[in-house]
C-alpha cells in the first residue's frame, strides 16, 4: 500500500478544469482494473470450486498449495519494489496474474459457505467499499495519520491471526474478524486518498499508468480482505 517508490512532483500549474480531468482518467483507470482483478478472481474461484480434479489439485498438493501462497506474498511486495523497471503491460500482467491466485485460494469458499450467503455479503461489501472510496475521494481531511495507525493495526492482526492458527479459539476468531473489517474499512478511505494524490502528480504517462495499476491493486486487495472478514462474521456455513 505504499506508493513512495514513483518519482512523484507536485502538479503542474494547471488550471482546474484539466486537473481535475486528469485525476479523473486516472482514477477511472484505476477503478475499471480493480473491477477486472475482481471478475479474474470470481471467475477463477468458480471455476476451481466446481472442479474436484482442480481442487485435488490446488489443495490436495502441498507442494502447489504452498507455492501458490509463497508467490501471492512474493508479487505483493516484488511488484512494488520493481515498478520503475517493469514496463506497464507487465505490471498490468503481474496484477491479473495476482487476481486469478487469489481467486483459486477463495475457491474453498463456495464449499464451506452458502451461495446466498456469499452473494448478500458481497453486496454489503460493495457498499461499505463504495462508501468509504467516496469518502476518501471527497473528504479534505488529511488521512495519513490514520493510514499509519492502520498499518500499526494491520501488523497486530496478522499476528493475531498467526497465533489463533494454533490456539483456535471461537472468540479471538471473532474478534479478529471484527478488527479486520474496522482496519480494511479504513485502509479502503486511505487508499483511495493516497490513489487520488497520486492521479493529480505531474507523472509521465507510462509511471501513471503503471501507478493506475498499483492503486487498482490496492483497492483490491480492501475490497477481498473487507469481504472476506465480513464473510466470517456474517455466514453460517453450509451446515
Amino acid at each position: 500500500m505504499e506508493y513512495n517508490n514513483s518519482r512523484v512532483t507536485p502538479p503542474p500549474f494547471f488550471g482546474g478544469h484539466e486537473l481535475v480531468a486528469q485525476t479523473n482518467a486516472v482514477m477511472k483507470r484505476v477503478y475499471v482494473r480493480m473491477f477486472i482483478g475482481l471478475l479474474v478472481s470470481a471467475f477463477c474461484a468458480l471455476g476451481v470450486a466446481s472442479s474436484q480434479t482442480a481442487m485435488a489439485f490446488l489443495f490436495g498438493n502441498q507442494l502447489v498449495f504452498w507455492g501458490m501462497l509463497i508467490a501471492m506474498i512474493a508479487m505483493a511486495f516484488i511488484i512494488p519494489a520493481r515498478l520503475q523497471k517493469m514496463s506497464s503491460g507487465a505490471v498490468l500482467g503481474c496484477f491479473v496474474l495476482y487476481s486469478a491466485l487469489m481467486g483459486c485460494w477463495l475457491a474453498p469458499l463456495f464449499l464451506v459457505y452458502r451461495l446466498g450467503t456469499i452473494v448478500y455479503t458481497l453486496f454489503i461489501t460493495a457498499g461499505t467499499f463504495g462508501a468509504m472510496s467516496v469518502y476518501g475521494y471527497f473528504t479534505k481531511s488529511d488521512l495519513s495519520k490514520m493510514g499509519t495507525y492502520l498499518m500499526m493495526a494491520l501488523f497486530g492482526l496478522l499476528i493475531a491471526i498467526v497465533v489463533n492458527i494454533f490456539w483456535a479459539n471461537s472468540t479471538m476468531e471473532w474478534i479478529i474478524s471484527i478488527a479486520g473489517v474496522l482496519i480494511f474499512t479504513g485502509l479502503t478511505a486511505w487508499d483511495t486518498q493516497q490513489v487520488k494524490r497520486m492521479a493529480a502528480a505531474n507523472l509521465e504517462p507510462s509511471m501513471a499508468d503503471k501507478l493506475a495499476t498499483m492503486g487498482a491493486m490496492n483497492l483490491y486487495l480492501d475490497f477481498i480482505n473487507l469481504f472476506i472478514f465480513l464473510l466470517r462474521i456474517l455466514g453460517g456455513n453450509r451446515d
